[in-house]
């Protein structure tokens, strides 16, 4: 009798469910939370292959640069063409203490020494018209914009005045006046190159005569005397050059004309063209530029020591076109990527909303091989954009990742309706980012609005959840 009732008891003691322990009811109470946590702690997991592929492409950005600057260095670098500047010596005296023995006794005397300074003119009116020839060079998968330019400069001095310094006629050197030109590169040069003076024409000399500019050109006027009011110059130089030219506005008044077949100009510089025309055959573009809105004068001497045409002057004040685009694709990919977070947190966020209200179980393992998808967009629009045009590259790396997560998620989701509801998601998404790269001035703005787009939706979708009441369940 005894062994039945507790047979009886073990039965029934059987069919009572063992209490939950309190660290499990914990992590009930709270697995919205813990989940959130998890997806968090994967979506700084999957930053390492962001950050693994934004090193292949500044491994990539470097190749290019290298092979662009083997390209610049045999055909051309970057022009700069600064000039024509006129250089006149003169004779001027000059106090100083000097050491003497007087009496025996060293002693400073204070004598006159004759020195020699050298008075710095810019031309009155300075014109350049020019034509620029473009071509691209390949090195290996690489390419470069260069250029071949026809110059014609030409203009006029006024006569040089030298009652600012109070010198004498008698002590002005005229023989060893000097006329200069600072130009960058110039390999182009095929033939002699000639300055005009006034009614003669005499060869240049290589060398600009400035020490922050070695590359240039001068011509010593020797004999040639400055007896009229003003003098005209003229020269002609081809260039080779390579990604851009630039300009600094020497003359009084300056004017600088250029046109080129390329179709995709980018001004650059202290100066805008006054006159543009930009279509599919090329451009052509008008300066018009005077003494005013530079910081260097018309006219300095180095008797007090200053030389205001130095480098940073004509930095400050160049102004020309580039051949180059603004933003170039691996620049684009650079930028795409700073929005990888985002992407993997709009897609997680997708995901943790059908598992919320669909009551769906999506283990962490599946959002991760979703974020590595998403993540090999970028790896896609990189090499593609290499090949092609980054437009072409983007659409095929965000229909490739678009196409291997909307069938993924028809497994993961239980239905392929909402697996058509994520691609059409994922498809907003990179149409939305494209945009935004396509930016220039507003893309901060349009991804700060797309942004509060993204969370009125989930707000919205969100709203009648009871987020303590589905953990209880």
């Amino acid at each position: 009798m005894n062994n039945k009732i507790n047979e009886v008891g073990e039965k029934m003691n059987s069919n009572v469910m063992p209490p939950p322990l309190p660290g499990s009811q914990m992590v009930r109470k709270n697995g919205t939370v813990i989940k959130m946590v998890t997806i968090l702690i994967m979506v700084i997991l999957l930053m390492i292959p962001l950050l693994m592929i934004n090193s292949v492409l500044s491994e990539r950005l470097q190749r290019r640069n290298e092979a662009v600057s083997g390209i610049t260095a045999t055909w051309g670098s970057e022009q700069t063409i600064s000039g024509p500047v006129l250089i006149v010596p003169y004779k001027y005296q000059c106090k100083v203490l000097k050491d003497q023995v007087i009496n025996g006794r060293k002693e400073k005397v204070e004598v006159v020494e004759q020195m020699i300074a050298r008075a710095y003119f810019l031309p009155a009116n300075l014109k350049v018209s020019g034509k620029l020839d473009p071509s691209i060079l390949h090195r290996g998968i690489y390419e470069m914009v260069v250029y071949r330019g026809s110059l014609l400069l030409s203009g006029s001095f006024d006569k040089p005045v030298f009652d600012e310094w109070k010198v004498k006629q008698e002590d002005i050197m005229w023989e060893d006046a000097t006329v200069s030109f600072m130009i960058t590169d110039l390999r182009g040069a095929k033939e002699a190159l000639v300055l005009k003076w006034g009614e003669k024409s005499i060869p240049l000399a290589i060398g600009s005569k400035f020490n922050e500019f070695p590359s240039g050109l001068h011509v010593r006027l020797g004999s040639i005397p400055f007896d009229v009011a003003s003098k005209s110059f003229e020269m002609s130089v081809a260039l080779n050059g390579s990604k851009s030219i630039s300009f600094a506005p020497v003359g009084a008044q300056t004017e600088v004309k250029l046109s080129s077949a390329w179709p995709d100009p980018s001004f650059q510089g202290s100066f805008l063209p006054v006159e543009r025309k930009i279509s599919a055959e090329g451009f052509e573009a008008t300066w018009q530029i005077s003494c005013y809105g530079r910081s260097y004068p018309q006219q300095w001497s180095t008797e007090n020591g200053a030389v205001p045409l130095n480098a940073t002057a004509i930095q400050t004040s160049h102004f020309g076109v580039s051949l180059v685009p603004v933003v170039d694709s691996y620049r684009y990919v650079e930028r795409s990527i700073k929005y990888g977070a985002l992407f993997i947190v709009l897609a997680f966020t997708v995901f943790f909303l059908f598992e919320i209200l669909s009551q769906l179980k999506i283990h962490p393992f599946q959002y991760t091989l979703v974020g590595v998808a998403l993540s090999m967009f970028y790896l896609a629009e990189l090499s593609l954009s290499e090949f092609i045009d980054f437009s072409i590259a983007y659409m095929t790396g965000a229909i490739l990742a678009t196409g291997l997560i909307t069938f993924y998620s028809g497994y993961v989701l239980k239905s392929f309706r909402r697996a058509l509801i994520m691609a059409g998601g994922l498809s907003a998404i990179y149409g939305f980012l494209y945009v935004i790269l396509r930016q220039q001035d507003y893309s901060l703005l349009f991804g700060t609005g797309g942004l509060f787009i993204v969370l009125v939706i989930v707000m919205y979708v969100t709203r009648h959840i009871d987020w303590y009441a589905r953990d209880e369940k």
